[in-house]
């Protein structure tokens, strides 16, 4: 019987992992509020679904829980790829609600949104740490990327030994310096993009499938 049993688990065992090899990988956008995230996560998925993620918006913490778009196809060089797409709150190392004062936004809603955003940054952190197979990291290439919550949160990614692809968004904007995120993360390949614009997606997708194909 125990023959027959280490057997079984071990049967069991393969075929799992074969079908685990079949799921799609779950890709986390991550990055600080205001990098431009949702505007690719809705750039990828209207590209190759049709559809959304969320919504868009110039006030900070927009995202305040993650969102996930599952099996995106990406066809590239003959080949499929498929991927869920997890947008992830922006993290920062704090929430201010007077920041939200800023935009015109009633006292009690942006303490409000300051709270749904505290919740969000531990959501987005419980994500990196325990449910992503690779990241796309964005940052606003018109600011500048030598900041506390870049470096930890590179540095985690590198720890957990995860794919990383960074994408230094806004390039349609002026200031827009994508060397100095390229100086900032040498280790790291940097790819220049415009979400909003949908300018280099194309060079994007096919990175995309070379990282988490």
């Amino acid at each position: 019987m125990g023959l027959l049993t280490n057997l079984r688990d071990s049967i069991s065992r393969v075929t799992d992992g074969l079908f685990a090899a079949d799921e799609p990988k779950r890709i986390g956008i991550y990055g600080p509020p205001n990098a431009g995230k949702t505007t690719l996560a809705n750039r990828i998925a209207r590209d190759w679904t049709g559809d959304a993620v969320g919504p868009e918006s110039h006030i900070p913490h927009e995202t305040r829980r993650a969102r996930r778009k599952e099996n995106v196809e990406i066809e590239r060089n003959g080949r499929t790829v498929t991927i869920d797409i997890v947008d992830t709150p922006g993290v920062t190392t704090k929430v201010d609600y007077k920041e939200f004062l800023d935009h015109d936004m009633e006292k009690d809603d942006a303490v409000r949104r300051s709270r749904e955003a505290t919740e969000g940054v531990a959501e987005a952190m419980h994500w990196l740490r325990e449910d992503v197979d690779g990241v796309i990291y964005v940052l606003d290439s018109t600011t500048d990327p030598f900041t506390q919550v870049n470096t930890m949160l590179i540095g985690i990614i590198e720890s957990q030994d995860l794919p990383a692809l960074i994408l230094a968004n806004k390039t349609d904007l002026p200031g827009s310096d994508v060397q100095q995120i390229a100086n900032a993360f040498p280790q790291h390949e940097t790819i220049p993009l415009s979400a909003l614009e949908g300018d280099n997606m194309d060079e994007v997708y096919t990175k995309i499938a070379e990282y988490f194909g």
